[in-house]
Parts: C-alpha cells; sequence; structure tokens
C-alpha cells in the first residue's frame, strides 16, 4: 500500500536539513534547522490532506478526520530533532512512516472509526539542554515549569528558546491531552541495535522500553605523594572505583537484558605523582524489567559498599535520573503482529534498550513500537543506515496496524 519512492525521497529531503560537512545531521531543539524540518513536513502534511496545527510546545500534529470525529485519536509519529552529528532516520523515520500510512489512508479512501493523527514531538533527543521528551511531555501533561529552566551550553533556558520561536512557556498546560482522548500510540524507529539483522527480519514487534537509572558514585579516600606512600598504606579511591566498575559489568552480565555503563570519570587531584583522594563516576544502568534493574542495583550498592569498606573510602550514591521501564501494550502487539502476517513477515519480539516518546505517553495511553533493521546497529552516528526497503515495509506494518486500532 506504501509508496516506498515517496517515502524515502522524503526521508533524504530532510536529511540535507541540518546536514554537517562529515556528513551528519545536527537539528537541536528550537533552532532555525528544526523550524526548516517542521516546515518541510507541515508542507507534506497539508499535501495529504491533513488539517495541520502545532501546539503550545511546538509539537508538529496533522490531523485526519474519522467517522467519530469527537471520539479518542490514534497516535502516531515521533520526532525530528538530532543528537549533535547524528544519522539520517533516527526520528525522521517515525514521522515519515507514520505521514506516508495517513497518506495512503487519503489516497484509497479508506473510512475509520477514530480519527488518527501524525506528531512530530519537540526534543525527544535532548541533545540541546540535557533534558529530553519536551514535546511527548508537553502533550502527557506532565512538562512542568521547573523543566524549562534546564539550560544549553551558552546559559539560555528552554524558556528562553521557546520564546523566542514564538511559543508561550506559561501555556504549556493547553498541551496536554486528556484522559481518554487518546485511544493508542504507535511509533515506528530503527531498531538501533543488531537482532532483526542477525534475524534477517525488516521488522519486529517490540515488547518494551527499557527505563534508564542514573546514579552518581562519589569515592573519597586520601591524596598522598606515590613515591613515599606504602601500598599497604594507602586509600587510593581510583583503585576502588575500578573495582567498583568490574563489578558492575559482572553484575550486569549475569541478566539478560540488563546492561550498565560508566561513561564519566573524575580522578582528584589528577596529578600523575599524585594518589587519587577522590573520584566521581556516573553508571547509566538499564532494563525492561523494573525488579530486574532494581535487584542489579541492590547488588551493585552492596557490593559498592563492601569494597569501600575493606579500602577504608567514603562512599555516597546520588540518584540523577529514575524513569520506570516501559511495557508495550499486549493489544498493540497483536495488531502489530497481525500487521505483520498481512504483509507476509514473520513477527519477531524485540526489547528496546532506548528511551522514546512513548514512554511519556504509558500513564496516557496504551502504547506500541515497530523496529525497522538498523545496518550494523549503529545510531546517533553519520553511518546509521536502514535500506528504503526495510523503512516501506515499516511504514507497511504501520499502515495495517493503525487501521485495526482506528476501528475503535
Amino acid at each position: 500500500m506504501v509508496n516506498q519512492e515517496r517515502l524515502w525521497q522524503r526521508l533524504m529531503t530532510l536529511a540535507e536539513i541540518g546536514r554537517q560537512p562529515d556528513g551528519g545531521i545536527t537539528r537541536l531543539s528550537f533552532s532555525p534547522e528544526e523550524r526548516a524540518a517542521k516546515d518541510t513536513v507541515r508542507r507534506w502534511m497539508e499535501e495529504a490532506g491533513l488539517s495541520v496545527r502545532e501546539d503550545a510546545v511546538g509539537n508538529l500534529i496533522g490531523r485526519r478526520s474519522g467517522q467519530q470525529n469527537d471520539g479518542p485519536v490514534v497516535l502516531t509519529g515521533s520526532h525530528l530533532d538530532s543528537v549533535y552529528n547524528g544519522g539520517n532516520f533516527d526520528g525522521p523515520l517515525g514521522v515519515l512512516a507514520a505521514l506516508e500510512a495517513v497518506q495512503c489512508m487519503q489516497e484509497t479512501g479508506v473510512e475509520t472509526a477514530l480519527p488518527v493523527e501524525v506528531v512530530a514531538f519537540t526534543d525527544e533527543e535532548g541533545a540541546r539542554f540535557r533534558f529530553g521528551m519536551i514535546g511527548s511531555r508537553g502533550l502527557a501533561g506532565t512538562l512542568t515549569a521547573d523543566h524549562l529552566e534546564a539550560v544549553d551550553a551558552n546559559g539560555v533556558r528552554i524558556r528562553d528558546a521557546m520564546t523566542a520561536v514564538g511559543l508561550n512557556p506559561d501555556d504549556i498546560g493547553q498541551a496536554a491531552r486528556s484522559s481518554g482522548s487518546v485511544a493508542a500510540y504507535v511509533e515506528v524507529h530503527i531498531e538501533q541495535g543488531t537482532v532483526l539483522e542477525r534475524a534477517n527480519l525488516p521488522v519486529g514487534v517490540v515488547s518494551g522500553i527499557a527505563g534508564p537509572l542514573w546514579l552518581k558514585f562519589s569515592l573519597r579516600g586520601q591524596a598522598g605523594h606515590a613515591g613515599t606512600t606504602a601500598m599497604d598504606a594507602r586509600r587510593d579511591a581510583l583503585v576502588g572505583a575500578a573495582a567498583i566498575i568490574q563489578e558492575i559489568e559482572a553484575a550486569c552480565r549475569q541478566e539478560v537484558h540488563t546492561v550498565g555503563t560508566v561513561g564519566q570519570l573524575t580522578v582528584e587531584p589528577g596529578g600523575v605523582n599524585i594518589i587519587p583522594g577522590q573520584v566521581e563516576f556516573t553508571l547509566d544502568l538499564r532494563d525492561v524489567d523494573a525488579a530486574v534493574r532494581t535487584r542489579v542495583e541492590q547488588r551493585i550498592r552492596t557490593v559498592a559498599a563492601r569494597i569501600c569498606a575493606d579500602r577504608q573510602l567514603d562512599l555516597s550514591i546520588a540518584v540523577l535520573q529514575d524513569i520506570a521501564p516501559v511495557r508495550c501494550d499486549e493489544r498493540i502487539q497483536a495488531a502489530i503482529r497481525t500487521a505483520c502476517a498481512q504483509v507476509g513477515l514473520s513477527p519477531l519480539t524485540v526489547v528496546s534498550g532506548a528511551g522514546h516518546d512513548g514512554m511519556q505517553l504509558q500513564h496516557l495511553c496504551p502504547i506500541g513500537m515497530i523496529f525497522v533493521r538498523s545496518k550494523d546497529g549503529v545510531s546517533h552516528h553519520p553511518a546509521e543506515w536502514s535500506s528504503p526497503e526495510d523503512c516501506a515495509a515499516g511504514a507497511e506494518v504501520l499502515y495495517h496496524t493503525l487501521l485495526q486500532l482506528s476501528q475503535g
């Protein structure tokens, strides 16, 4: 049903907005590049016959009416912003696959009981302000005035950036959807992994989205002279941190879906000939099962406390972020599997280790996701790639899924 050539041409056209010299894409939230991307997609939405608007947080929304026009809507889409020097597909594929699916409904004249809306969410990535999912939080009603105080590298607040593009930050509450107003949310997204590639399948059914727990470990020992302090007299904070990091890896390897990443580490005083007296490092801990993640967290906390006690180090652990894992709705998963069968594809079940806008909508409506095969699992990088055929397959499965969900 979908027009593969049209979908691909739109993906490639959008990929030129924010193109960097080395081939990557940079489209930060509330930037001229993001504005240009939204204007381009708005034009395509209007060409498809959708009624188009932007809400109070800048979400771009194209609506196709249903027979029950005052009923709840079926929502589908993704985001148009990128990380610094990212790829062509993370976000835009979900928006343009949704537009392609709904445009096919328009062209075939198929009627749905419920309205279908295509959404391009504002700032999913959080690359500019280190605070993401602004648009989906706004739509879910969880975006607060305090969130708008987050600043970018130049000290510009989200509030100021919104004002600069003509949005009123005091109106963010107007973007919130009421309970029962959204029947379902479905998103197409590249897998950002290699499960589908290894299975030689273009599309997968997502069963859940891993929730990130961010912890900051602070170890304090005693700085000292590297040449005059005996090894058995040292309180070396870095050696203690290294032992904990090894245990983090071991704890995560004991589980099926748990992943742990130590991404930042600072050492003080930082001299070549000085024993490290203080170390801080971060941990990004994820799993699709909240109970499993909690079990691993407690195991890490326990072993960290033991290591520090044995080495006479002071330890503190702060929680920087805690987003609960999300299970995709069983009914939507079933609809996606049925859609896969309709187009002759095997409905392989996969999990998402990365966060997505749907996580913010889980208390507003049932959510589901369709993954599209990623070459080598590369994402957030100029080499990010999904083939025209796989992108079209994702849009085709979405089309049939939306038809099922929009019948009320």
